[in-house]
């Protein structure tokens, strides 16, 4: 799912590496660091009601945003949700299959090259098909997870 009414012309399709969390709150050190001054898409995985509860996202869209305002081009790929996904940023929210249901979004490593296109719908993970059969979506444990689960 993803809403383009607030989202401008000139962002709605973005392709750059990924850069792959698994909490929103990653994001604040990751910006103030600088590594997030450049184009990519940040990917938050494990975010869906069997993974965490599914959250509301809402720390992500400011950090994004201002990347934008600074000229770089920025996207939001999550299997979590937001709350009207309507900012400026392009967000394709609410993957299915979801990470912990082995989608695609499980696979996905930081620098993989993504495409998020607005105006067709269409969100491509630009990675070999090889590449991707040789990799494990990573074995998710709901109690002590890559995904930020406490018992």
């Amino acid at each position: 799912m993803i809403k383009v009414s607030a989202v401008p012309a000139g962002n709605r399709v973005i392709e750059a590496p990924a850069v792959v969390i698994n909490d929103q709150n990653e994001i604040d050190a990751l910006f103030k660091s600088g590594s997030l001054d450049r184009d990519c898409v940040v990917v938050v995985k494990g975010q869906s009601t069997k993974a965490n509860g599914m959250p509301e996202l809402h720390k992500l869209t400011p950090f994004l945003g201002t990347l934008q305002d600074k000229g770089f081009r920025v996207a939001l790929v999550t299997d979590g949700r937001m709350s009207g996904a309507s900012g400026k940023v392009p967000a394709a929210i609410h993957l299915t299959p979801e990470a912990l249901d082995g989608g695609l979004i499980a696979k996905v490593q930081d620098g993989d090259l993504i495409r998020v296109d607005a105006t067709t719908g269409e969100l491509s993970l630009l990675v070999d098909e090889t590449v991707l059969a040789s990799r494990t979506a990573g074995v998710v444990d709901l109690h002590h997870s890559a995904y930020g689960m406490e018992p």
